[in-house]
């Protein structure tokens, strides 16, 4: 490979600097300012209220406060829902929760101005469409003439008809732009179903006693049976007297 020569070098060199010259002089002949202007601002507000009635996975149905029916499916897992100071997903929710959707949307007017100076000397002109301007570096640059245009000739005003070869004119275009810019903000909150409501308190209570029914194989009888009387021991005192008295007979005959 051969080596670059120094003088081949120093013309690239030169020829770099002299169209960053060229560069900043044609930027330098046309100066383009913009300034953006805020307006006034419009704030509108939409709530959406509805119940939350059935959670299945992903999918979410909800009665909507006008008694509607409203499906929602595959609700992605980062939506959260702040309910009484905590963030709940998707599985956290409950039938009979209230949830409730706000987006805030707000407009604001603004005005995008655009200035555009150019001077420099005619060298051609198309009127009505174009102009072709030498500017002060010596370089000629081609513009569009836009429709009701005006030109600082000497002080006064013209079209581009009144346009000659060789007149020394500047021009100022002015675009504005008017511009909505809209921004929405989106909160969902939500609130746990109420418990249910406490009895009164002078409301009787009901208690309710279940009686069981005696085992049917062993019934209870109903009387206690008669196992004794007094005729058997009227009986033996009898047998007892009388061998008592066969005993003291025996001992007088002897």
């Amino acid at each position: 490979m051969k080596p670059i020569a120094p003088k081949l070098v120093y013309k690239l060199l030169g020829a770099c600097g002299l169209c960053l010259l060229l560069a900043l002089s044609l930027n330098a002949q046309v100066q383009t300012d913009t300034n953006t202007t805020t307006g006034g601002k419009t704030t509108e507000v939409n709530v959406e209220r509805g119940e939350v009635v059935f959670v299945d996975g992903n999918d979410l149905v909800l009665k909507m406060e006008d008694g509607s029916i409203r499906h929602i499916p595959n609700v992605p897992e980062s939506a959260k829902v702040d309910v009484d100071g905590k963030e709940l997903g998707i599985h956290d929710l409950k039938p009979g929760m209230k949830l409730q959707h706000t987006i805030t949307t707000t407009s604001t007017e603004r005005t995008i101005t655009t200035v555009q100076s150019v001077t420099g000397k005619v060298w051609h002109v198309s009127p009505p469409k174009s102009v072709i301007l030498t500017l002060d570096d010596g370089t000629n640059q081609k513009f569009t003439i836009p429709d009701g245009q005006k030109f600082n000739v000497d002080g006064q005003m013209k079209d581009a008809w009144g346009l000659k070869k060789g007149m020394k004119i500047s021009a100022t275009r002015v675009v504005e732009e008017p511009q909505t810019v809209v921004e929405q903000e989106r909160k969902l909150t939500g609130k746990m179903p109420p418990p249910p409501p406490a009895p009164p308190a002078d409301t009787p209570m009901l208690i309710v006693l279940v009686m069981h029914p005696p085992n049917p194989a062993e019934p209870e009888p109903a009387e206690l049976p008669k196992t004794g009387s007094m005729l058997p021991l009227v009986g033996l005192l009898g047998l007892i007297c009388c061998g008592v008295s066969f005993g003291i007979r025996m001992l007088r005959w002897n």
